[in-house]
């Protein structure tokens, strides 16, 4: 006998959308990052270097997205999130310029001008998301760079041991606090499609970002 499954299956909410759109559209499922946690050798060392450098371009300068944001948001709980948020990614921040400078300097590697333009365009679009007028937009992003930020810490504290600086304790929110910052932001459709193009948007960018990273590997390998 046929099953009609839309009546098995059970809702999903927006926030658990938006976790399950982070964890399927991330950095994490990168395979430049999964190589750059895994390898070894002077080349991995290298890469590594160039991946703090590029990070700090995009995520090391104040105000950032989530900052951004938080300027221009309501009082309400999606303002008290942002300020959570805010001062937890200030120690990040903190913490990426510390390791980028005790990295190292930028690897020699061909089409820097091409790679300062990508930074460029990318941290233009970040700014954009975070003043959209589309409300539900920069929280989409906002947390969706906090989702997506534990795969980049990873890297860091790895970055970090090979260098021998210490790791601080991470403190930005959890997924509980996004969930319930969702549901109480996202009240309407149009809330709900704002959500979910800010955080396509953010997440598209961090994949971005390390699709130049592969590709400067691959282009000092062959220089």
């Amino acid at each position: 006998m046929a099953v009609n499954r839309s009546l098995e299956s059970t809702p999903v909410s927006v926030a658990e959308a938006q976790l399950a759109r982070v964890a399927g559209e991330g950095c994490a499922r990168h395979s430049h990052l999964n190589s750059l946690l895994e390898s070894s050798g002077r080349e991995s060392a290298r890469d590594l270097t160039d991946a703090v450098h590029l990070l700090c371009s995009l995520h090391g300068r104040y105000p950032g997205l989530i900052e951004i944001a938080l300027q221009r948001s309501a009082k309400g709980s999606t303002q008290e999130w942002l300020e959570r948020a805010s001062e937890a990614f200030e120690r990040e921040r903190l913490y990426l310029v510390r390791l980028t400078a005790a990295v190292g300097p930028l690897p020699s590697t061909p089409g820097a001008a091409e790679t300062e333009s990508s930074l460029v365009a990318a941290r233009h679009a970040l700014e954009t998301l975070a003043t959209s007028e589309r409300g539900g937009c920069a929280l989409g992003a906002a947390s969706a760079l906090v989702g997506d930020w534990w795969p980049i810490r990873r890297l860091m504290d790895r970055a970090a041991s090979r260098v021998g600086i210490e790791c601080p304790a991470p403190s930005l929110p959890d997924e509980s606090s996004i969930v319930d910052v969702i549901h109480g932001a996202c009240d309407s459709p149009a809330s709900e499609r704002a959500l979910r193009f800010g955080a396509e948007q953010l997440l598209l960018q961090h994949r971005a970002l390390f699709d130049l990273l592969e590709a400067r590997a691959s282009a000092r390998d062959c220089w």
